[in-house]
């Protein structure tokens, strides 16, 4: 992902033009569930309506019966269907995965929040008022180490053809950071900054003498049992069933998408499903992955930047986790992404019983206009999912 409103929360958020309604399909529900398949499919429908083609959402009750409802299509030159079981990127997503990796190595009395950058990464951090002494591991899990975010990325179809198979190695990726001065001093700010997750992949690594893929494969997926969930590298494509994703670069512009290799392919490279993405939040806020101590940790919060409160209004991130407001009162835990046309919000209560994720495999990031039409309507469904339930925690 990509600096800029929506581009450091999900690669550009760009995607398409209303449907003609030969190229669509009908909105499909399960049979009634534990929350109203109406409403799951009416909130689909308005994603869909907005330009999005494809849309698929899930929403898992305590008792563990699940919803589920698509939209559109997941093709514009086949009409194919959507799948509900298809698998998209889960881009930042993944970074509550590196946060949670990280908090047990905590708890392992393997590394310490408080350790610096250099400590672990002598020098990496270097140049240009930047100084690994001074920031954190807190600093870099929560985006408050003032790291400037410099990843490259496609504003245009041309670079995006230009660019989608280019692989970025993690030095290369924070030579980019070090280019530029801090945004802040450490821990006087927020700003978003997917540099500090490329940093925090190589302490890992140095932790374990294992890259971070390999520890969340260990230590969360094949726990949860998430086969459904795995680390693509630098392959460009994803498994089937997908569907395709698309970005609206401007009027007329709209491009498939769908083959790219990651620009943090090392941390960030990993594909899910809403199944498997909703069991990874209710486990985490179960406290199934984390002792209380760092979980308490992960969901200590601060206010995030006036500029990403256009979309996560009274939003607030911890380590890799974000806490967001519900309309029936109290608050929710989730962490969206995004990866060139999958954008995927997702929201979970804070006992981990009930949760909800919609993927969409468009964006519409041409205008800040249509970026936030397309995340209030997907914010929407998760909170319409979420206060079934009663609400969050208060």
């Amino acid at each position: 992902m990509i600096p800029t409103l929506r581009k450091h929360l999900a690669m550009a958020i760009g995607a398409a033009t209303l449907l003609t309604a030969g190229m669509t399909t009908a909105a499909v529900a399960q049979p009634e569930g534990p929350f109203p398949t109406w409403q799951l499919r009416q909130d689909t429908e308005a994603i869909h309506a907005l330009g999005v083609s494809g849309v698929q959402a899930r929403v898992i009750a305590p008792d563990g019966r699940q919803s589920v409802a698509t939209s559109g299509t997941a093709g514009l030159s086949t009409g194919r269907p959507v799948r509900s079981d298809g698998y998209f990127r889960m881009a930042s997503t993944s970074k509550t995965l590196v946060a949670t990796v990280v908090l047990q190595l905590e708890a392992e009395g393997r590394l310490s929040l408080d350790d610096t950058v250099d400590h672990w990464l002598p020098g990496v951090v270097r140049g240009n008022g930047n100084d690994g002494t001074r920031v954190t591991i807190r600093q870099l899990l929560q985006h408050t180490s003032g790291i400037h975010d410099d990843l490259p990325g496609y504003t245009t179809p041309a670079e995006y053809y230009q660019q989608r198979y280019d692989v970025h190695s993690p030095e290369q990726l924070t030579a980019r950071a070090m280019a530029h001065a801090p945004d802040f001093p450490p821990g006087e700010g927020w700003n978003y900054s997917n540099t500090g997750y490329v940093l925090l992949g190589g302490i890992v690594r140095k932790a374990t003498g294992r890259p971070a893929h390999q520890e969340i494969e260990d230590r969360i997926l094949r726990p949860l049992g998430l086969n459904h969930t795995r680390w693509g590298g630098t392959s460009p494509t994803l498994p089937r069933p997908h569907a395709q994703a698309y970005q609206l670069f401007g009027p007329g512009a709209l491009v498939d998408v769908t083959d790219q290799v990651p620009v943090d392919y090392e941390n960030l490279s990993f594909v899910t499903t809403t199944r498997d993405e909703n069991v990874l939040f209710r486990a985490l806020l179960a406290g199934r992955l984390l002792p209380a101590r760092q979980l308490t940790e992960m969901k200590r919060t601060v206010p995030v930047s006036a500029e990403v409160q256009q979309l996560w209004p009274g939003g607030r991130y911890g380590l890799g986790l974000a806490e967001r407001p519900l309309t029936c009162g109290g608050t929710y835990w989730s962490h969206e992404g995004g990866d060139g046309g999958y954008i995927t919000l997702n929201g979970v209560t804070d006992d981990g019983g009930r949760s909800a994720v919609v993927s969409m495999s468009e964006a519409r990031g041409d205008t800040l206009d249509h970026i936030l039409a397309q995340e209030n309507a997907a914010s929407s469904l998760i909170d319409h999912a979420l206060c079934a339930g009663g609400g969050g925690t208060r």
